[in-house]
């Protein structure tokens, strides 16, 4: 265990992420609640593994905590493991079980939560806190966890009073409980979260806006599994009227999520399976919320394109698109890291890609990583629609085969400037059933 330890911190130290869905393909990052600290945003997920051999499968298997924070417009950076299940001063050991975790900030002190199985067996899940001068750590764990307190994913709200608040628990009822000053300690018995429907419910978060407190919570239907639902009241400690679905079930598996207003949009952060195709193997993905007038939100669909907003030096993925015509995708081949391609490339076939950053106007080329086993054809990139302004032309090159990879470079046609919607269109004969595989853009 020490050293897979080392090795998950040596990847996260060398190893960038990108911001379309999944957020983060190196490793299994599930449960992610999302933060905003001093306009910086970070996430806060659980890690899912393989199990071992010596671990009876199928089941959740979670060692550890890493910490990620948003860099740029659109890369995650790995701040390496900040807690290992053998690290927690009261836990039982080699217990993979380290589930959905949250971070606060109150005064110049980062609170970090998490839930972890007890040495003393006294309950399932325990929780624990450690504290810290910076979002990502190194946090100092207390000895102890906070008495009085027994279930899973804590969730924190610090309201406009500078009161905090502890939600947890999982099953048929979850609790709230105030929190003294300090911070590791309830100040009253936990209340029991009245106004919602009845049925399995875990991943407690809650939020404020515009007066509102909406609680948000995972909720399983009978023959429908895990969704997203929420709640509204006036008060931190409820109670609740239950408002409906922020998220349908995703094919048979959890979910657990977290609502963050960030640079002036609020975001769902959720997960979901597509790295792995197993639903206990998962992927923290976001996508934008919208709020109706009257409040109530409305369903999110989870998508390929996700946030974020790709700038220079930066890879714009494109196979994580808005819109695409006549094309598909496909887990790349060959040595390529883990993600997808854009393929099956006809004539006149597109893929568009919103939101890229050319900030302001310093780039002159870019890049493209393609895979082609013919040397017929071309693409180009146009501005806000396939017939919009050309800003870049890339010959069909050979690159050995449709496994086979290289990056090559064009000059930008146009000096543009702002965030823009792309447009890759793929030109060759009529006929032709591939003329390229596109991984990835990045201007320079």
């Amino acid at each position: 265990m020490k050293n897979y330890k080392i090795l998950l911190v040596f990847l996260g130290i060398i190893q960038a992420n990108f911001a379309q869905n999944p957020l983060v393909t190196d490793l299994f990052t599930a449960d992610p609640t999302a933060r905003v600290f001093d306009g910086k945003l970070y996430v806060y997920p659980s890690h899912d593994i393989v199990p071992p051999e010596e671990v009876k499968a199928p089941k959740f298997c979670m060692p550890d905590y890493h910490i990620f924070s948003l860099e740029n417009g659109n890369t995650w950076k790995d701040h390496g493991v900040v807690l290992d299940q053998n690290e927690v001063p009261w836990g039982k050991k080699n217990s993979f079980g380290m589930w959905a975790p949250d971070c606060i900030k109150k005064g110049d002190t980062y609170y970090y939560y998490y839930p972890a199985k007890p040495e003393d067996e006294s309950t399932f899940r325990r929780i624990g806190v450690g504290t810290s001068k910076s979002p990502v750590g190194p946090f100092k764990w207390d000895k102890n966890y906070i008495k009085g307190v027994s279930g899973i994913d804590p969730g924190l709200l610090l309201d406009d009073d500078n009161k905090a608040y502890l939600y947890f628990g999982g099953g048929q009822e979850l609790f709230v409980a105030p929190l003294k000053e300090n911070m590791n300690e309830i100040t009253q018995k936990p209340i029991k979260i009245e106004g919602l429907p009845a049925g399995y419910k875990e991943g407690s978060f809650c939020f404020k806006k515009e007066g509102v407190y909406y609680f948000t919570f995972a909720h399983v239907f009978p023959n429908e599994g895990y969704t997203i639902g929420y709640a509204t009241g006036d008060n931190p400690l409820g109670p609740f009227v239950y408002q409906g679905k922020i998220m349908d079930n995703i094919n048979n598996g959890t979910n657990h999520h977290s609502v963050v207003n960030y640079d002036g949009k609020w975001i769902l952060f959720y997960h979901y399976w597509q790295v792995s195709g197993y639903n206990k193997l998962r992927s923290m993905s976001a996508d934008y919320i919208e709020f109706k007038k009257d409040g109530t939100i409305k369903k999110v669909k989870p998508t390929l394109r996700g946030i974020g907003y790709p700038t220079i030096g930066e890879k714009i993925q494109v196979d994580r698109y808005n819109e695409i015509n006549n094309a598909n995708t496909a887990f790349v081949g060959g040595n390529e890291p883990l993600g997808w391609m854009v393929c099956d490339t006809k004539m006149m076939s597109d893929v568009k890609f919103n939101n890229v950053n050319f900030g302001d106007g310093s780039a002159t080329k870019m890049e493209a990583r393609i895979s082609c086993g013919q040397r017929i054809g071309h693409f180009e990139i146009h501005l806000g629609k396939a017939k919009g302004k050309l800003i870049a032309d890339f010959p069909v090159k050979y690159t050995g085969g449709w496994n086979t990879w290289q990056t090559i470079e064009t000059s930008l046609l146009e000096k543009v400037t702002g965030k823009q919607n792309i447009v890759v269109v793929f030109i060759s004969d009529w006929g032709a059933e591939k003329v390229v595989n596109l991984n990835w853009l990045k201007l320079k």
